[in-house]
């Protein structure tokens, strides 16, 4: 309990404080109350930032977690060779560290020394736009490579807790793999699902390390309110606009805590309607 106090409950106060004040050029630093928070709810490159993780969730989550469930099926199925190794190969990337992953794929997409623009001037073709108009599906990308196996490990092990019975009935009622697959198994590790989708909105709303080092690659391209992550961090470390972006911060916290709170509570209704 001290720790928690000492490392999240006290940081998170003492934030709330500095996000209702405001230093000024003349008077020092002076309360303002929610003035912070009226400001970045018009705060363009706030809301600009916003509406970009928001097509980042809509588009990144569902591909990822579609990825990862067909994986755990199939594992979990037997219909696949070399099943541990399988499983390790597509978790492996989860244990990469996000920078070294970011960077890796930052040298991959380079157009100039990355092996994809190579190939494609060896055979006459435009270079992908990786780092340029296909930023932030380089940057899906980059998140699905990491987190797939880690949300196929945890689904993966719900189907693995399913009672066998319920299959071999199944089976007798005539139902085919597929049938079985989308009828019982979705169905019964539904809250698994649940789980990696929460997990997969808030670490949306966290995006930072793939912005930040691929900003240095392409600096037209990524600008300092890409995420409203990368936001409050430029303006905290680098406008030294601590109180401005402790307001920020909230702000995205609170959005995050209202789509969680959305998700699961539709995923409820819907199972009370099952």
């Amino acid at each position: 309990m001290v720790v928690f106090a000492a490392m999240l409950v006290v940081p998170l106060g003492y934030a709330a404080y500095l996000s209702l004040y405001r230093e000024q050029l003349i008077g020092g630093v002076s309360f303002v109350g929610v003035q912070n928070y009226v400001d970045a709810l018009s705060d363009p490159a706030f809301l600009s930032g916003l509406v970009r993780v928001l097509l980042f969730l809509v588009v990144q989550v569902p591909i990822m977690l579609g990825v990862a469930l067909v994986i755990a099926l199939l594992l979990d199925s037997g219909v696949l060779y070399a099943q541990r190794f399988i499983r390790l190969a597509v978790f492996l990337p989860y244990a990469v560290p996000g920078v070294v992953a970011t960077l890796m794929w930052g040298y991959l997409y380079g157009p100039d020394f990355g092996p994809f623009a190579q190939v494609a001037s060896a055979l006459s073709l435009p270079k992908p736009p990786f780092l340029s108009s296909w930023m932030l599906g380089s940057i899906m990308n980059i998140v699905t490579w990491s987190f797939a196996g880690y949300n196929m490990i945890i689904m993966f092990a719900a189907l693995r807790g399913i009672p066998t019975e319920l299959y071999e009935a199944a089976r007798m009622d005539g139902a085919s793999e597929l049938r079985i697959a989308w009828s019982v198994k979705i169905p019964a590790i539904r809250s698994a699902i649940l789980l990696t989708l929460i997990f997969s909105v808030i670490g949306s709303f966290q995006l930072f390390n793939e912005p930040q080092l691929l900003r240095t690659l392409a600096p037209s391209v990524i600008d300092t309110a890409y995420t409203p992550n990368l936001y409050a961090y430029n303006l905290a470390f680098t406008n030294q606009n601590v109180n401005y972006s402790a307001a920020v911060a909230f702000l995205l916290a609170l959005v995050i805590a209202v789509l969680s709170y959305v998700v699961q509570l539709s995923a409820q209704r819907k199972e009370r309607r099952s």
